[in-house]
């Protein structure tokens, strides 16, 4: 029997069936028509969903295979979370190299979506840090991916929104560290100017850097924020560690918590409370690198109808410019999200021929579904972008035009020569089919 499971974002609806994935050397389980790998459901809109279809939930691939410890390189299934992998490698003196903004994400997951964290500047995307994957295919062959071995499935693959086929396993290079705190560095800042300086300012001396952007300001303190910056700690506190939140939304409500009224009043305490002079802490890296998973169920507080992520990455040469435009649009809208983040990207060149990463800023922001207002709302976001040779992040999309997309992503033709003939997904279908 068919079943809803959303994504992240909750929007769009879809019904598929859904088979359990638990045995790396057994053959895909057989399926009626197309099918799609998924993860723990983290993507926001539509690359992790098979409308009519098929998943392949591979969250029961969890088992570790092997751990170097004298040379931090891990051997695990593809259904292990990055927080598993946290769990075991902290404490023995290492640390995944990139890390996105929650640690409840699959390394298979991680992988198709080539994720990013606040150091992209320094280490660059996932799958810079991943040494190879096996990648088992609909006619049961099996495939080993590596920079030497099948360099071009390797491509394929990272960023390749699991349509490539089912990865059973990866390898990884983990980085190590001394201990599992962070020293880190807050200020407030007045304008879009002060953010783009204090990024510079940060690139030489901090591996990680990122801003929140207040989405509702306008005039001369438009692009105003918050800007965070941290390196792994030297020396540890005389502190234990802090427990894990238990916050939660309990149920959705009937309606969105998110309006224009409440972020307008987050918003400008969240600017008011932040210091104005640096303030310097030390900080355990859950709480620090993860805000949101010391909430569970955050989504639910946008009500039935969900939301919409939107992230893009805007080129450097008019980043400035289209930065100011996309927030002058949102703010004159009335809407945005509490948690819009505002960061540079770095020079490293990501492996996939279908990752988002590239140099540039890049914008990530939630908008409650309110139907038609919404999406014409992005629709005139995605005028900026495009005119400014921007793109679009797949994994946060629900809405994106198979133009725009193949307009942002301009190697989707040599990467559909190796989708896999029995996989799809509800984003692959919207954008090129």
């Amino acid at each position: 029997m068919a079943s809803m499971m959303p994504s992240w974002g909750r929007y769009p609806p879809a019904r598929q069936h859904v088979l359990r994935v638990h045995d790396r050397f057994a053959p895909l389980p057989h399926f009626e028509g197309h099918a799609l790998p998924r993860g723990n459901g983290r993507s926001y809109g539509d690359v992790c969903l098979d409308d009519g279809g098929t998943l392949l939930d591979a969250r029961g691939l969890d088992r570790f295979i092997e751990f170097e410890a004298n040379n931090g390189v891990l051997r695990c299934e593809a259904g292990v979370l990055l927080s598993e992998i946290l769990e075991l490698c902290v404490p023995r003196g290492w640390f995944l190299p990139v890390v996105p903004g929650t640690r409840f994400v699959t390394v298979g997951g991680a992988i198709a979506n080539d994720v990013h964290g606040k150091n992209h500047h320094r280490v660059g995307s996932f799958g810079c840090c991943l040494r190879a994957f096996e990648l088992l295919r609909s006619d049961d062959t099996r495939k080993i991916c590596s920079r030497e071995e099948n360099p071009d499935w390797f491509a394929a693959t990272i960023g390749g929104l699991g349509l490539t086929g089912l990865i059973t396993w990866a390898e990884l290079q983990l980085q190590p560290l001394r201990n599992a705190w962070f020293d880190t560095e807050t200020v407030r800042y007045d304008t879009l100017e002060d953010f783009f300086a204090l990024s510079d300012e940060s690139a030489e001396a901090w591996d990680y850097t990122v801003a929140w952007v207040d989405c509702t300001a306008r005039g001369k303190a438009l692009g105003r924020g918050v800007f965070s910056r941290g390196n792994h700690a030297y020396i540890a506190p005389h502190a234990r560690e802090p427990h894990e939140g238990r916050l939660k939304i309990p149920f959705t409500p009937p309606f969105s918590l998110v309006n224009g009224a409440s972020l307008r009043a987050f918003n400008a305490l969240h600017f008011r409370r932040a210091p104005r002079t640096v303030r310097r802490a030390t900080q355990h890296y859950r709480p620090w690198l993860f805000p949101l998973d010391g909430i569970r169920n955050w989504n639910r507080m946008y009500g039935p109808r969900g939301f919409l992520q939107y992230q893009c990455v805007l080129p450097p040469h008019v980043a400035r410019d289209a930065t100011r435009e996309l927030l002058e649009r949102i703010a004159a809208s009335g809407t945005g999200s509490f948690l819009a983040v505002l960061k540079q990207f770095g020079t490293i060149a990501s492996p996939g021929l279908l990752s988002f990463p590239r140099p540039g800023t890049t914008l990530a922001l939630d908008f409650a579904n309110r139907g038609r207002g919404t999406f014409e709302l992005l629709d005139k976001l995605d005028e900026t972008v495009a005119a400014a040779g921007g793109a679009v992040y797949p994994a946060k999309d629900a809405r994106l035009t198979g133009v725009r997309f193949r307009q942002y992503f301009p190697a989707w033709r040599q990467f559909s020569e190796f989708i896999d003939p029995a996989f799809s997904s509800g984003f692959w279908r919207r954008v090129v089919q």
